[in-house]
């Protein structure tokens, strides 16, 4: 892992990344899924730094809603990519 991916203590938007994966064995195709939980701002911050980092489209990514009872907004990144 890079360290420009760890959170900075002097940044205020806050985002937490979860990443889910399964595996259709038939067709060797995975299914992954890029899940980011925080504020609206924090989850912008790292859609626009994964776009500059050539790892998705903005717009690929879902509108965030609401998660949970804390406050914090979600946004969810679905893909399909080859295995070996």
């Amino acid at each position: 892992m890079q360290a420009y991916f760890l959170p900075n203590d002097n940044q205020s938007p806050s985002a937490e990344v979860s990443i889910q994966a399964s595996t259709d064995p038939v067709s060797q195709k995975e299914l992954i899924k890029v899940m980011v939980i925080g504020s609206r701002k924090g989850i912008n911050s790292i859609i626009k730094t994964l776009h500059r980092l050539r790892f998705a489209e903005v717009r690929e990514w879902s509108p965030p809603i609401p998660y949970g009872a804390s406050g914090e907004m979600m946004s969810l990144l679905r893909r399909q990519i080859m295995v070996d």
